[in-house]
């Protein structure tokens, strides 16, 4: 079928808009089980993670990860010397995205026999999409059974006084910057802002990370952050805990604050504690909203810019008919790529079900029911230490009205761990429901843990108990052995 131009209209039974993973997911199912499919872009295929976050941002991040790693074991650590090549990072970086280019993921869509339509898509009634590209041509298609929203979510500026004229880093400028900025604040202490901190203060900036709350990472277990802001303070960040941003200016030749100034001046930040800082970029990573704002949503008596609520099949019930599907980031079910992708193979197999007659698994164990979005999402941050987690946390198993046991142990007394990093520091934490008898959630701190997550996310996505679990014996000498000694601990 092809990469389509704009012009003329056609009838699908599946219309996707959006060909970022969780698009291209809901497409290859449709696909796979017959179903004809357009796939609209107005951007570039591959969506926001190949282009401007997954990808690129992993890539600055290894890197570090690895020098770190050298420099942690003896023997290895007196053959390194120097310090990253800023511009080798930023090569290899380019090529993880292909330069910008898409050309290999629309040949992707053309190979499972999708057709791809670029142009900006937007409902227009029931069941139908219209399609407008650059050069104003326009085109109608119309869905038999299903249009998916799969338009993902942008960056959120906050309303910071002079924040209009600065022209901000947002994660897309910080993935993708073409130099290393001398001075970079960051403002937010959530995974962007962390994970950026880290990457560029290795890339040889001096970062200042400024945080309107306490602590760091406040969705995971409080000491995860608590380590990940020790581990950034010793790579040389300014972490600022309690301080807000209450004006920004970037100053213009004169040294005023004006809409001519250049990108090469530097940033001036006043802070609520009465301080000020300068900088030559800012980056503010401070949340997310769903890019649902012009795609027509009005049109099928939806509110446009806000969340898509969806049932366990990604469906949106609050639209007659049912043929409305939202997935990925939109939905504000978990803003993670691999949930959208997951997100997006049950749905395309929900549609085809319903295309066929029938109706889709969705009991608890439903192969058609997205369950894992709720307590079972893993996650992995990767800062030094990186942190890793999956399922709830004791804070959030307690404002569920669980009745827990909460397990922590010391990673660093694991022989895996000490055979890996000198001086190894970590902790890792398990929350038990009792009245289940199985695991709610599990987190891990320390270097190289992203590797063990997705064994914790057996253990809680299939409920096991831990006197099953205590059969799962670990390898030695491997960090995984931490599960044993957590289980040691848990049986007293």
């Amino acid at each position: 079928m092809g990469a389509g131009g704009v012009g003329g209209g056609a009838e699908f039974d599946v219309i996707v808009l959006g060909a970022g993973p969780a698009g291209e997911n809901v497409a290859d199912r449709v696909r796979a089980a017959g179903l004809t499919c357009a796939i609209v872009e107005s951007e570039l295929v591959g969506g926001e993670c190949s282009y401007w976050a997954c990808m690129p941002s992993k890539a600055l991040l290894r890197p570090v990860q690895a020098l770190a790693a050298a420099r942690s074991v003896g023997g290895s650590a007196q053959a390194v010397s120097g310090e990253l090549d800023a511009a080798a990072v930023l090569a290899r970086r380019d090529e993880f995205t292909s330069h910008w280019n898409d050309d290999g993921q629309a040949e992707w869509v053309d190979g499972i026999g999708a057709e791809l339509v670029r142009g900006h898509g937007r409902l227009d009634g029931p069941r139908r999409v219209s399609v407008r590209d650059g050069d104003g041509g326009s085109r109608t298609l119309t869905a038999r059974h299903a249009v998916v929203v799969a338009t993902g979510s942008r960056a959120v500026v906050p309303p910071v006084p002079g924040v209009e004229t600065v022209r901000p880093w947002t994660s897309r400028e910080a993935t993708s910057a073409e130099r290393v900025p001398g001075r970079l604040a960051v403002v937010g202490g959530g995974v962007v802002g962390v994970e950026m901190a880290t990457a560029w203060q290795a890339l040889g900036s001096q970062v200042t990370l400024l945080v309107r709350g306490s602590g760091l990472l406040d969705q995971v277990e409080p000491f995860a952050g608590e380590l990940v802001a020790e581990g950034l303070a010793g790579a040389g960040v300014d972490v600022r805990l309690g301080v807000s941003a209450t004006e920004v200016r970037r100053r213009g030749d004169d040294d005023t604050a004006s809409e001519t100034a250049t990108a090469a001046a530097p940033v001036a930040i006043t802070l609520d504690d009465g301080s000020h800082l300068e900088v030559d970029e800012i980056l503010f990573a401070t949340g997310r909203a769903p890019r649902t704002d012009d795609i027509g949503l009005d049109t099928v008596g939806l509110k446009p810019g806000t969340w898509l609520d969806v049932d366990e099949t990604c469906r949106v019930g609050s639209v007659d008919g049912g043929w409305l599907y939202a997935v990925g980031d939109v939905n504000h079910r978990a803003l993670l790529t691999h949930q959208g992708k997951y997100q997006a193979r049950v749905t395309g197999e929900a549609i085809a079900v319903r295309a066929a007659g029938r109706e889709p698994d969705t009991g608890p164990w439903g192969r058609h029911a997205a369950t894992a979005d709720h307590d079972a999402v893993p996650q992995v941050v990767f800062t030094h230490p990186e942190v890793a987690a999956v399922g709830l946390s004791a804070r959030q198993a307690a404002e569920k009205g669980l009745r827990t046991r909460v397990v922590d142990y010391d990673l660093g007394s694991v022989a895996g761990a000490s055979l890996y990093a000198d001086n190894y520091r970590g902790r890792a934490r398990m929350v038990v429901d009792l009245d289940r008898d199985c695991l709610v959630g599990v987190t891990f701190v320390g270097p190289g843990v992203g590797e063990l997550l997705h064994s914790a996310t057996i253990a809680v996505a299939g409920q096991v108990p831990p006197a099953r679990l205590w059969h799962a014996v670990p390898a030695y000498p491997t960090i995984s052995e931490v599960w044993l000694r957590l289980l040691e601990t848990y049986r007293g």
